[in-house]
């Protein structure tokens, strides 16, 4: 079984998340102290996360966090960041300068760097040596290892084989992937490719953005106006799915949120949830005490691939 590590998309980001800095500031670094004593062991975010005037909010507050806490703790969680191939960012040095802008506002707290998708379907020229400049850094010992996101099996294919000519590791690759995602699962999807080269499948949005982690018979419950325009398609197409979240749950005295996320884990992937208040984070940490058996994980692959509602692809996702 798989770890689990935690996202911060939702630090700094008030379009879809309702960020706001006095009230949410305390909680977030509360729910991360309380993740890394719980054992999560890798904590994601990107140079791009936060709206407006809070963009890199993320990493700046992760830094801020980190920093505070004392070093023997901060030892026992990855980093990660991701890096966004903008159109400005162009060439081998394209991300040199994101890079170290990333660096300082984790404040030297980064262990991974990923490029955030792919450009290979809009501007095949600007993703080789984009890559070619990350593999410079771990080269270098900037950082110490490279991954990728929202990537599907044929271009992972490539840009493995592109790092490996060079010698260079490719540690994981990030997609959507959850309960109303399961493209993932299938019998050609990326898990089977992740198996076949050895590389780590991070799973974010694995509770596809608080849908799965909501009660068969609930309400929409307040939010920001996007994402209950989400809840609005997505819950009454997931309501036999929930219920066999529901069930299991009861079954296991465990919530539905842990259920989901023991659904990535089952499938060798880390889920990596988003955690914003502490009470998620404690209640992600039991998702680590248990595991579903091959006879659940099957009832929900069937389930979730019978499923005709789906989360909505992520734009910038590559075959």
């Amino acid at each position: 079984m798989t770890g689990i590590g935690f996202g911060t998309w939702s630090w700094g980001n008030q379009l879809l998340w309702g960020y706001q800095p006095d009230r949410d500031d305390p909680e977030l670094a509360a729910t991360l102290r309380l993740a890394l004593a719980g054992g999560l062991d890798l904590v994601d975010t990107a140079d791009s996360y936060g709206t407006g005037r809070f963009n890199g909010r993320s990493e700046s507050l992760l830094g801020q966090f980190l920093k505070a806490l004392p070093k023997e703790e901060r030892s026992r969680l990855i980093v990660a960041t991701k890096l966004a191939p903008f159109p400005w960012r162009l060439g081998r040095r394209g991300f040199e300068q994101p890079f170290q802008a990333s660096r300082e506002r984790l404040q030297g707290h980064l262990d991974r760097v990923q490029l955030h998708w792919s450009t290979a379907r809009y501007a095949p020229w600007q993703e080789g040596p984009l890559l070619d400049g990350l593999a410079d850094l771990v080269e270098r010992q900037a950082v110490r290892e490279l991954g990728v996101s929202n990537i599907g099996p044929c271009r992972l294919r490539a840009l493995q084989a592109r790092l490996a000519s060079r010698s260079i590791r490719l540690t994981s690759v990030q997609v959507q992937m959850s309960l109303l995602a399961p493209d993932p699962i299938k019998a050609d999807g990326l898990i089977a490719t992740c198996r076949e080269l050895g590389i780590e499948l991070l799973a974010y949005s694995p509770l596809a953005l608080g849908v799965l982690a909501l009660s068969p018979d609930a309400e929409i419950p307040p939010s920001t106006v996007l994402r209950r325009g989400l809840f609005r398609r997505l819950l009454p197409g997931s309501v036999a799915l929930r219920r066999k979240l529901a069930a299991i749950a009861a079954n296991r005295a465990a919530s539905q949120a842990q259920v989901a996320l023991n659904w990535c884990r089952a499938h060798g992937a880390k889920p990596l949830p988003g955690l914003r208040r502490p009470a998620q984070a404690a209640d992600t940490v039991q998702a680590l005490s248990w595991s579903l058996t091959d006879q659940e994980r099957i009832e929900l692959d069937q389930l979730a691939l019978a499923n005709r509602v789906r989360m909505p692809a992520n734009p910038f996702q590559s075959a």
